[in-house]
């Protein structure tokens, strides 16, 4: 019985879009780090730097081995396990008719996927008890945006990611206002407030709601209008 290999791969972008790069870190059967690779991509976004680094982690594997993918960026997640049949289906038009964004990376996955046995797993991003692949990859892939390097190496010199940090103690006044206006989401009465940068583009839920891709969002979590309802932001490009 073959193993399986356990990988993780981030993308990165200063600005968004900015200086940007990728980044992935292949391990054993165990999850213990074996090699790493990452790239600089010159001015593009962070989306662009999750799928290309799929794409390289997906060439640079056996394809006869399975494979687990670590990911934080539940846009490249979705975009290969949910929205992909639609997008063929539709000749590479979103459900409103328009151009599926990245449509070029995304073919180049969906041929490295095709007959392969290869399982996405979704890890939060920038936890102090977080995923160690995915915070290498994530170390790499920023390195490479900042620097415009790329850079590679084994398991004897591996990034060494930033500590994260723990996240602070949420307070209440009694009697606070809550700014912004509300709005109803696809849940069904979801309200959302404006964001302390004052822009009404990404607005903080006020209430656990439901994304028009079919994954819940949390109190306080960012959210957009996605099509006519509200969810994440990184689902909006997918359904513009």
């Amino acid at each position: 019985m073959v193993e399986r290999v356990i990988a993780a791969c981030d993308g990165a972008a200063k600005g968004n879009p900015g200086p940007a790069g990728w980044a992935y870190v292949v391990a054993d059967a165990t999850g213990a780090p074996r090699r790493w690779e990452a790239g600089a991509l010159g001015h593009s976004t962070n989306n662009v730097g999750e799928l290309t680094a799929l794409r390289r982690l997906l060439a640079a594997t056996d394809p006869a081995v399975p494979l687990e993918v670590r990911l934080d960026s539940t846009y490249t997640r979705d975009s290969v396990t949910k929205w992909l049949k639609g997008w063929k289906r539709n000749g590479w038009k979103t459900a409103a008719g328009k151009p599926v964004a990245n449509q070029e990376l995304i073919q180049a996955i969906d041929a490295l996927l095709e007959g392969r046995d290869v399982t996405f797993v979704y890890v939060p991003a920038h936890q102090v008890d977080g995923d160690p692949l995915n915070a290498i990859a994530d170390k790499a892939a920023s390195d490479a945006a900042r620097t415009q390097r790329d850079a590679s190496g084994t398991d004897a010199d591996l990034p060494v990611p930033d500590p994260a940090a723990a996240p602070k103690a949420r307070t209440s006044r009694a009697g606070a206002r809550t700014g912004g206006a509300g709005a109803t989401g696809g849940s069904g009465g979801t309200a959302a407030k404006r964001s302390s940068s004052g822009t009404s583009r990404t607005l903080a839920a006020r209430f656990p709601g439901t994304c028009p891709c079919s994954r819940a969002y949390a109190k306080g979590d960012k959210i957009t209008k996605v099509g006519g309802s509200w969810g994440h932001p990184e689902c909006a490009a997918a359904h513009a």
